[in-house]
């Protein structure tokens, strides 16, 4: 395992330098904790009474009326028109009053005029929201006007009808061009009865949505939004979820519980003979890397069972590898000899393609570019290189830098390199306005991990604890994760799970560790190993498999608890005994 060097700090933290959910605002929101509650359940309450209202509901909180009238809008938008019309006959709750129905479809049929004196008639309390339907009647109003050529029409719906409201004056100047130039503005509507008219006005009652109070026209599949937003709660109030969200019912309120989290050991790999160091998944997640102290990689195949076999071992470093990385199409890896030279291996053939250095210098990190068309690499005299697939050296920066590099991650834009900088200052350089932005912790960084998103990086310290920034804007810490073991050497952790939900670590105490991301809850140990877990990597694509590198040689896969004691016998067995030996002189 890699030692962290008193004199030269293994990585370093940094400082600055130079879905809210789809909905509806106000009346959409979800309030309460009526999570707990079973829809059926909610429906098989007695009756109470809210002032005048009926209600229904353990709570008392849920106006009947309102609850009906959501159902048949949902049963209209579901295309059950008929059961629509039998509930709203049967229960006395119609979804519209009679007004507001005699409203919408003078908006549907195109009577603008109408359609205005029908808004005033609805009464509502709002004069700023019915000047601003008026508007949105008028223009639409206008527009057709245009769209037939009526041209003198539609000057006198905008200086008679649209201008008095006093409201949207920019937009006003906009429609009073459009007189000259109507042609700019005819794809907004149609005069014709055909589908463009159709599309016009459906979008004219989408907007009436935003402007009307809900209790005046429900919004488009309200009920679907409630449920949704009731399961995304109970979903994020699940400390283990690790679970698809297809995996959700209706019928019964959602826990996973701690058996979704890969808990088990389902596989043993001990084909490396010496400490192993790294290993990560690929990002399709159907291989698995992993690098040594005893001087290979080695690329595993998961098979579609989620048997895992050896499928190619890579020679040819003259010291220990200290990481093995996947490209982004994960046909090819890169690997990193200790202070020696970068490999590139293609995976279907296990090859060595070519071999990167620069002389009188060695590697101790690398990575590849996004774009998967350059490897950058952190060297022992501090400067960051870039090569080209072909070796040629594309940019080198040197920087303020007082450590060597031992980790580096591109952000999938290309814009962000992050590396270390000082002991306990991570870099996040900017590549096109040339500007370093500075994390700075508190104590010697030794390893970072970047997520997906390249919204949140996860630092390792010297002093036993991981921490989460996030690094838009201006950098902060989010979250801290403790309980693991650290005190000699280098110690990866990394995101996991549902949605890159869980944290998982290794540990100099031979446990794997893992907390939920958001809380910084220790949820589970892993006991197993019989030395220090260097490295953990979390698959991808399988919430359900982990896997950690040891001192002890092994590769331990962890899974849920479905598998017999007798088969993982033989898949320990099978794991060690097949694969090929690849050499590699560079070229």
């Amino acid at each position: 395992m890699g030692v962290v060097e008193d004199t030269e700090p293994p990585l370093k933290r940094a400082k600055t330098l130079a879905d809210e959910p789809n909905g509806f605002s106000g009346n959409s929101s979800v309030r309460g904790s009526s999570v707990n509650s079973s829809l059926g359940d909610l429906m098989a309450r007695p009756l109470t009474s809210q002032g005048d209202e009926e209600t229904i509901g353990s709570k008392g909180v849920i106006r009947k009326s309102e609850f009906v009238r959501i159902i048949t809008k949902a049963l209209y938008s579901l295309g059950y028109d008929k059961a629509g019309a039998m509930l709203e006959e049967e229960s006395g709750f119609p979804l519209h009053n009679s007004i507001v129905k005699v409203f919408l479809q003078q908006v549907k049929d195109g009577k603008w005029d109408e359609s205005v004196v029908s808004l005033h008639r609805i009464g509502l309390p709002d004069e700023t929201a019915v000047k601003s339907a008026s508007f949105l009647l008028l223009e639409q109003k206008f527009f057709e006007l245009l769209k037939i050529e009526k041209i003198v029409d539609a000057l006198g719906t905008l200086r008679n009808e649209i201008v008095p409201l006093h409201i949207n004056s920019k937009r006003v100047h906009e429609l009073a061009s459009s007189l000259i130039s109507p042609s700019n503005f005819i794809s907004h509507t149609s005069s014709a009865p055909g589908k463009e008219s159709v599309n016009a006005r459906s979008k004219v009652l989408e907007e009436l949505q935003n402007l009307l109070p809900a209790s005046v026209m429900i919004p488009e599949k309200r009920l679907e939004y409630l449920v949704e937003n009731s399961l995304h709660i109970q979903r994020d109030s699940c400390v283990f979820h690790n679970t698809l969200d297809s995996d959700l019912s209706l019928f019964s309120d959602h826990q996973c519980g701690k058996h979704q989290i890969p808990s088990q050991t389902v596989q043993i790999l001990e084909s490396h003979t010496d400490e192993v160091w790294f290993l990560q998944f690929s990002h399709n997640g159907k291989y698995l890397a992993s690098s040594s102290k005893d001087q290979t990689a080695i690329i595993w195949e998961i098979n579609a069972d989620g048997h895992i076999s050896l499928k190619h071992t890579l020679v040819g470093h003259q010291k220990p590898v200290i990481a093995i990385l996947w490209s982004h199409d994960d046909r090819q890896v890169i690997t990193c000899g200790a202070e020696e030279v970068i490999r590139r291996w293609d995976v279907d053939s296990g090859d060595c393609v070519h071999t990167y250095e620069k002389g009188g210098m060695g590697p101790i990190s690398c990575g590849w570019s996004p774009d998967g068309q350059g490897i950058i690499a952190g060297m022992t005299d501090r400067s960051i290189c870039m090569w080209d697939l072909d070796g040629r050296e594309m940019e080198c920066w040197k920087g303020q830098r007082t450590q060597k590099v031992s980790d580096i991650a591109m952000t999938d834009d290309g814009k962000w390199l992050v590396s270390v900088c000082k002991d306990s200052v991570i870099s996040l350089f900017d590549r096109e306005a040339n500007l370093e932005r500075l994390i700075e912790e508190e104590d010697m960084i030794t390893s970072f991990s970047l997520s997906n998103d390249n919204k949140y990086l996860l630092v390792n310290l010297l002093n036993q604890e991981i921490r989460l920034w996030n690094i838009e804007g201006d950098p902060k810490i989010v979250s801290r994760y403790k309980g693991h073991k650290r005190s000699r050497f280098i110690i990866r952790s990394c995101f996991g799970g549902y949605k890159q939900g869980f944290i998982a670590s290794g540990s100099e105490d031979s446990q794997v560790y893992i907390w939920h991301r958001s809380t910084g809850k220790l949820i589970v140990e892993l006991p197993g190993h019989a030395g220090a877990v260097n490295c953990v990597s979390w698959n991808p694509t399988n919430l359900h498999m982990l896997a950690s590198a040891s001192d002890d040689g092994t590769i331990r896969i962890w899974g849920l608890d479905r598998i017999n004691p007798q088969n993982q016998k033989k898949q320990v067995q099978a794991s060690s005994s097949n694969g090929v030996l690849h050499r590699c002189n560079g070229n």
